[in-house]
């Protein structure tokens, strides 16, 4: 028994041979090969590619015609010594059952771009062409359009269906089925923060279909009218020929490109067939039928189940520390299976370590843009504070380790998201250490720590500061990172009473970030100068509060005593002295460092004098005279 390839090859010869026969050629039988067209289809495992593309592209018998004397002209000599040229006009003269709606541009040859009208003085006269990748296709082989090639791609990387988004998979298809019967196809939105998992459910509700699945990246996607409609076009004839769904993967689409934007959603409004679209959240379909399914991340004993089939026997060697990556990190598919890929055992290292470095390499939020990362060097031995202020610090240490056990264990986190998250306001005069203490929680807890730049975050115009907020508690959700919302009175100031539309939209930017602490499962950190212009209602809704003082005399020595590393030469300094000097300790550390600039062009140890005079530039930067009664004894 032939092969489907080699039982297709002989039906479209045989095919040819009929048409070359209608068309009378000099020598030519007036039947078509001994084998019939009927016999070689009976034989063969699947329909030919031929009836196939006639059936779902809807061709008439003359149109089908048409399509074979073009591809004759390519894959048989015999055509050209009947036919030197393809044209409409010899067709109509030569083949059965002719009508001249078969060239016209809403014709299924010419909408579908089956034939091509070459140039020429009529369109009668004109040379017609079959298109390259029909051809291929008639002839079995799946080659790719090259059109599509550079936005259009088989899915094959999407990873197998967890059990509860394979449950979703086939909610999907069973909506699906009943779609495809009535040719009403809705647009599917994947909605949520896991690409991967969307990528999942897919690829298993198309499977469940018969279906295969490709994908195009928003950012593929071109902008420019007459080629999205070209773009649109050839994928509807892909996905008839080759029975495919699409996948538009917009998760990383920048809203702030209204050209992409509009492209979007013209491909969403005009495309024929299955499309989904995975998107992070809901967007708006005015003119088709729209179903969105959220597809979360997956759950704690499911991604316990990956993990341990990502990391096999090596798991159990892990398995204290697996329970610690769970309780901290969120990942998902793709991201624990990269990290079981990246995760590197050497015998002389700590395995617990390696793994949690591999797990923050992989949930490392991309906020570029939004927020700066800030690298932790600090220690709680650089903090000098007082012992309340300080035991605040290992108490807030203490619950963003520890919360899986009081959340889930315990129950605590029972009744929902709300209130779960673990926020700390650190106010108190510039330089008093708030930024350094937030950098010794990261370092304390290893998490990544990323300062918010708040000048790109909020914006006057409505509603994009909630965006940009979104973005960035989204991107940092997946690896618990520390965020520090620096200096945040000028974002989370006073509800103001309703007075206009301004003041109205700046309440409930502050409504949305006091939602997304109480629900975010990392630490969120707010620092400010001014305790007294935040919101009352706000505060009572942070779980923590610490009042960084100004250093007293005995706080400043500290600072003084700490303030020059080890390996730092020193010659005759007095901290006693130099905390009559009433500064704080990021005004004392910016002394330190110039003074040891001082001292090295001079290649001596740093000295009193050094001090004093990086003293006087610091009050000079920042317009304000040294008090040489408290200097005066420092250069003797």
């Amino acid at each position: 028994m032939s092969t489907w390839p080699e039982a297709n090859q002989r039906y479209l010869l045989a095919a040819l041979a009929e048409t070359r026969a209608a068309l009378g050629a000099e020598g030519e039988a007036a039947t078509p090969d001994p084998e019939s067209l009927e016999e070689i289809a009976a034989g063969m495992e699947a329909p030919p590619a031929l009836e196939v593309l006639c059936e779902r592209f809807g061709l008439s018998r003359f149109e089908r015609s048409l399509l074979l004397l073009c591809a004759g002209m390519e894959l048989d000599s015999g055509f050209s010594a009947r036919c030197p040229a393809a044209t409409f006009s010899f067709a109509l003269a030569s083949l059965p059952e002719p009508h001249w709606s078969a060239i016209a541009p809403s014709g299924p040859l010419r909408h579908w771009r089956l034939l091509e009208v070459g140039p020429g003085p009529a369109l009668t006269t004109s040379p017609l062409r079959i298109d390259e990748r029909v051809l291929h296709y008639l002839a079995g082989l799946d080659i790719r359009d090259e059109r599509l090639a550079g936005t259009v791609r088989p899915l094959e990387d999407a990873p197998e269906a967890i059990p509860s988004h394979q449950l979703l998979a086939e909610r999907i298809a069973a909506a699906l089925s009943g779609a495809l019967e009535q040719e009403r196809f809705p647009v599917l939105q994947l909605c949520g923060p896991d690409p991967a998992a969307k990528r999942s459910v897919a690829a298993a509700a198309c499977a469940g279909l018969g279906l295969r699945l490709q994908v195009l990246t928003a950012a593929d996607l071109p902008v420019v009218p007459s080629e999205v409609a070209e773009l649109i076009r050839l994928w509807e004839r892909e996905a008839a020929l080759t029975g495919s769904a699409l996948l538009v993967d917009a998760d990383a689409f920048d809203e702030g490109e209204p050209a992409r934007d509009h492209a979007l959603a013209r491909l969403a409004e005009e495309t024929r067939g299955v499309l989904f679209f995975a998107v992070r959240e809901r967007r708006a379909v005015r003119h088709r039928p729209l179903l969105a399914f959220d597809v979360p991340r997956p759950a704690r004993d499911e991604q316990e189940a990956i993990w341990r089939a990502t990391l096999g026997p090596v798991a159990e060697q892990l398995n204290g520390h697996l329970e610690e990556v769970l309780s901290q990190f969120h990942l998902g598919l793709a991201g624990i299976l990269s990290a079981g890929s990246q995760l590197q055992l050497d015998g002389d290292g700590d395995p617990g370590i390696a793994l949690w470095d591999a797990c923050r390499s992989q949930s490392r939020p991309r906020l570029e843009g939004l927020a700066q990362r800030i690298e932790s060097a600090a220690g709680w031995d650089d903090l000098v504070l007082p012992a309340e202020q300080a035991s605040v610090l290992r108490d807030i240490a203490v619950q963003v380790r520890r919360r899986q056990i009081v959340y889930e264990q315990w129950g605590f986190g029972g009744s929902g998201s709300r209130g779960l998250g673990v926020s700390a306001l650190f106010s108190g005069p510039s330089g008093t250490g708030k930024t350094t203490a937030a950098e010794v929680l990261a370092r304390e807890l290893r998490l990544d720590l990323y300062r918010i730049d708040l000048s790109t975050v909020v914006s006057k115009y409505i509603g994009e500061t909630e965006k940009n907020l979104r973005r960035v508690f989204d991107a940092a959700e997946e690896g618990g990172a520390i965020l520090l919302f620096d200096e945040a009175d000028a974002l989370f100031g006073k509800r103001s009473e309703v007075k206009d539309s301004h003041d109205r939209y700046a309440n409930i930017e502050v409504s949305y970030l006091l939602q997304r602490m109480e629900g975010y499962r990392g630490l969120a950190i707010l620092t400010t100068n001014l305790k007294d212009a935040l919101d009352a209602a706000f505060l009572r809704r942070l779980r923590f509060v610490v009042q960084f003082p100004f250093p007293d005399a005995e706080q400043r020595a500290e600072i003084w005593r700490r303030a020059f590393p080890a390996r730092t030469p020193t010659e005759g300094l007095d901290p006693a002295k130099l905390a009559r000097l009433g500064i704080a300790g990021g005004t004392i550390r910016n002394i330190a460092l110039s003074a040891a600039f001082l001292a090295a062009d001079e290649g001596s140890p740093v000295r009193m004098a050094h001090l004093a005079r990086a003293a006087r530039a610091e009050y000079t930067k920042m317009e304000r005279s040294l008090p040489e009664e408290e200097t005066r004894e420092w250069s003797t």
